[in-house]
This record gives C-alpha cells, structure tokens and sequence, in this order.
C-alpha cells in the first residue's frame, strides 16, 4: 500500500494536501508535531512523509526528519519538506536534516501529486 504521512500543525494544510493526494490511491495519515511524527513513520512505515518545518513543540520538521532519517527503521523513507521557509539556508537546513526533497508553501498542488506519484512508480520498479 502507498501510505503518506503529512506532518503540519496546520490542520488546513494538512487537509489540502490530503485533498490533493485523496485520488492518488495513496493511504493518507496525518500528524500535527514532530514528535507523533516520528512515532507514526516507526509504526506505519509510509513510503513518503511531507514534512513543515516549522511546528510547535520539541521537534520542529527540522529534527523530526533527523530523527527519522538516523533511525534504521524509518530511514527507508522519502521526506519532502513542505514548508514557507524558502531560503537558500532553509533548504540547505532541510538536506541537512536528510530530506530528499524540498517544496515551499504555497505549491503546487499538481507539482507535489507529480513529485509523489514519482517516487512511488522509482519504489516500485
């Protein structure tokens, strides 16, 4: 199954994303901090975890995808920062960090379902 985990404590975005992706036939979960999402990639597994960077709590996108990518568990996983944070030190923080891939707010709704639907057909073959 194709699973996604967004990560936004933004409950709007989170719901247009899913929205986006909800005819893609991709199993959509969603977490709203850092911390729920690195427990839900080490529960779920999600082939692809959309990622703000900029949440509330001890982990901001930042160090939850540190987390998840230093983890043998869930470092399997492609993440895309999803976030306004645009500058070049942003995007240089976020491949830090060992995001795959970086999209900044507002996107493109075809863009992202293309770059998702990118990775899953690369995972597959």
């Amino acid at each position: 199954m194709r699973r996604i985990l967004i990560v936004d404590d933004h409950r709007e975005v989170r719901k247009l994303v899913d929205t986006t992706l909800s005819g893609s036939g991709c199993e959509v979960i969603q977490a709203d901090n850092g911390a729920s999402a690195v427990e839900i990639a080490r529960r779920d597994q999600p082939g692809v975890i959309l990622m703000d960077a900029m949440m509330p709590g001890k982990l901001d996108g930042y160090e939850a995808t540190r987390l998840i990518k230093g983890n043998p568990e869930t470092n399997g996983c492609t993440i895309i920062m999803l976030t306004a944070r645009g500058q070049l030190s942003d995007k240089e923080e976020g491949a830090k960090a060992g995001a795959d891939y970086y999209m900044i707010k507002p996107f493109s709704p075809l863009e992202l379902l293309q770059r998702v639907e990118t990775i899953f057909r690369e995972a597959e073959s």
